[in-house]
Formats: C-alpha cells, structure tokens, sequence
C-alpha cells in the first residue's frame, strides 16, 4: 500500500503559531504579568510590547490619512503664538479688549502678575482668592516705568490682556523704576 505524499498546507492563522522561534527563546515573564500578557503570546505570539508598538504605528498611520488642512485646524489652538518686539520683549494678545489704543505718554491703569522664566510666582495686583485687585497708575514713559512693560502696554486696549517674556536688559535696569512690588520695597 502506498501512502500518499505528505503536503503541509499553510496556516490560515499567521499569528497564530505553536511555539515561540527556537533560535530566540522568550524570556521568563514575571509572575505578576504572567497572567495578562499570555493571552497575546498564546493567540498571536507577539508580545505585549510588540503589540503595543503595533498599536502606536496604527495611531501614526491615521495622523497621515487626515488631509494636512484638515491636521493644522486641529493642531492650531495649543501654539501660542508670540511676537517678538524689537526691544526683545516676546507678546502674545490673551484678550484683545475695546476702545483706544494705548500711547507713549498716556497715563494707564493696569494689573499684573509677575512670574520669573522658571515660572516661580513673585506678585501679582489681583488676589487669587478673593478677586480683589489694586491696579497700578502710572505713565507710559521710560523714565518712570521699566521699558519692557511699557512695549508690552502701548497698542493695548481697556480690558485688553497680554502674556508677555521681558528679558532683564528691559526689565529692573534702575532701583527707582516702576512698578515694585510692596514685597521687594524697602522699609
């Protein structure tokens, strides 16, 4: 009796393979992710690592099927987008506010919370807590107010808002410059 030829037909199930590659034994797991990374390496072999870069490519792959137009509209809202003046100073318009715009010269009124660049909380002219403000008066000239805020305030409007990055060769150049904080004055 002969037999008929022995045909390997191939497996329908690609991942799904019987025993892991003898030239590359996978490691002991540990016994606390035993349980819960077996099923992926019983069904389909692969590990839980390996999965999950799989998952990360597929994330990829529908960031290149959105239309480019379509990617920028959703990207735009977290870039801050700040200009840079001339003086060095870097703005971004918050709130743009109505009415006039601010002049050299003009006397203003205006609250301001000051942060050093790490973003260590140094005054503010608004309490936190109660919402109680004391805004300072002062006139927008370099002889009286530290030059980088006065490039900050001239072209705002009442109920305007900017965040503004002042660097020091703008900043607190002179002791008798203004505004000082009621914390750093001398007593």
């Amino acid at each position: 009796m002969e037999s008929a030829p022995h045909v390997k037909f191939p497996n329908p199930f690609p991942c799904a393979s019987p025993s892991p590659s003898p030239r590359r034994p996978h490691p002991p797991e540990p016994k606390a992710t035993r349980s819960t990374c077996r099923g992926l390496r019983a069904v389909c072999g692969v590990s839980g690592r390996r999965a999950v870069s799989g998952m990360a490519l597929l994330g990829a792959a529908n960031l290149l099927a959105v239309p480019m137009a379509a990617q920028a509209a959703m990207l735009e809202p977290d870039v801050i987008r700040y200009r840079k003046l001339d003086s060095g100073v870097k703005l971004e318009d918050v709130v743009d506010g109505e009415g006039p715009v601010a002049r050299e010269g003009d006397l203003v009124q205006f609250n301001y919370v000051c942060r050093r660049a790490n973003g260590y909380f140094v005054h503010s002219t608004v309490n936190q807590f109660s919402g109680e403000s004391k805004p300072v008066t002062l006139r927008l000239d370099v002889q009286e107010m530290i030059r980088g805020l006065k490039d900050v305030i001239i072209g705002m409007k009442a109920g305007g808002k900017r965040r503004a990055l002042i660097p020091p060769e703008v900043g607190y150049i002179e002791e008798s410059l203004q505004p000082v904080p009621e914390e750093v004055r001398p007593s």
